[in-house]
């Protein structure tokens, strides 16, 4: 079985340390990121289980770092901080975080709660729906049950039928399919004379996904036959 996931996101570099490993002393495996943008980058272009949220962070505070992950990941976050006030605590739990500690704490208490909170995730992924059909190639995350898409971590909105296009070719990576083939497939009927309806919706699309559209990364344009998704 693989083990568990953890981020830590703190600054000081000896808190960080003792909790990498005590947390790998329970067979944890550990990653640390010592600031904001680091820890921000981290958490939504890698898979962690759980992080440990420093509150005081360089750049990137922790209480933003919450609310930009939690918009985007659903994992227990847990949210650590020197500072006693009742307001940080309330605040950083309504940002989302799951948990809140104060420093000093035991390290051995960090790990119960990391458990505690693992735990509790798996029990209400195992009793409620299914995971969502996911479609990911270098990248781009489409989530069929959602119909949502993202482009490294950040959602773009895709009307019906360029989402339908989208999610047939990335299904169907490496596979040359014509214009008529495409309308046929999304728009359920023959294309008489209607194949430029795909072209528009390959050039809306491509604007949404690649980063230099007269370069195509992803949709590339076989000249005479049609379009194919590159994995």
């Amino acid at each position: 079985m693989a083990k568990k996931r953890i981020l830590i996101v703190e600054d000081e570099e000896a808190i960080a340390e003792l909790e990498k490993d005590y947390l790998e002393l329970s067979e944890f495996e550990v990653e640390i990121r010592s600031d904001g943008e680091a820890g921000l980058d981290a958490a939504l272009h890698e898979e962690f289980d759980l992080m440990i949220l420093d509150l005081m962070l360089p750049g990137i505070d922790g209480f933003e770092l919450c609310r930009r992950v939690r918009e985007k990941k659903n994992l227990p976050i847990l949210m650590v901080s020197a500072r006693k006030d009742d307001i940080d605590k309330i605040r950083g739990l309504g940002l989302g975080a799951d948990d809140y500690m104060t420093k000093p704490f035991s390290p051995s208490e960090l790990v119960a709660r990391v458990k505690a909170h693992l735990a509790r995730y798996e029990r209400l992924v195992g009793a409620g729906q299914p995971e969502n059909d996911i479609v990911e190639i270098r990248g781009i995350r489409i989530d069929k049950t959602a119909r949502r898409v993202f482009v490294d971590g950040t959602e773009k909105n895709f009307t019906t039928k360029e989402f339908d296009l989208l999610t047939f070719l990335a299904e169907h990576p490496n596979h040359v399919y014509s214009k008529e083939e495409l309308f046929r497939e999304i728009w359920d009927m023959d294309s008489i004379g209607d194949i430029a309806t795909v072209t528009v919706h390959i050039k809306k699309i491509r604007e949404k996904i690649e980063y230099d559209t007269s370069k195509p990364q992803y949709i590339e344009t076989i000249w005479g036959v049609g379009y194919r998704f590159r994995m």
